[in-house]
């Protein structure tokens, strides 16, 4: 993974009634509301966020 690259990720479903752990996980990634996108760093804590939560979530390399 390079320095720079970056992941657009977009929250689609809600996270009300989920998982503690997977509301946590929202939030972890700077996500808000709903249909927000935030950039965030190609690391392999974040992977780990966005295929906890991948059903709740779009993911574009960016």
């Amino acid at each position: 993974m390079s320095q720079n690259k970056t992941l657009k990720v977009t929250l689609v479903r809600s996270p009300i009634g989920r998982l503690a752990s997977h509301r946590a996980c929202v939030s972890g990634l700077g996500l808000r509301r709903m249909h927000q996108t935030v950039e965030v760093v190609d690391t392999p804590e974040n992977r780990g966020m966005i295929n906890k939560i991948n059903y709740m979530l779009q993911v574009e390399e960016g």
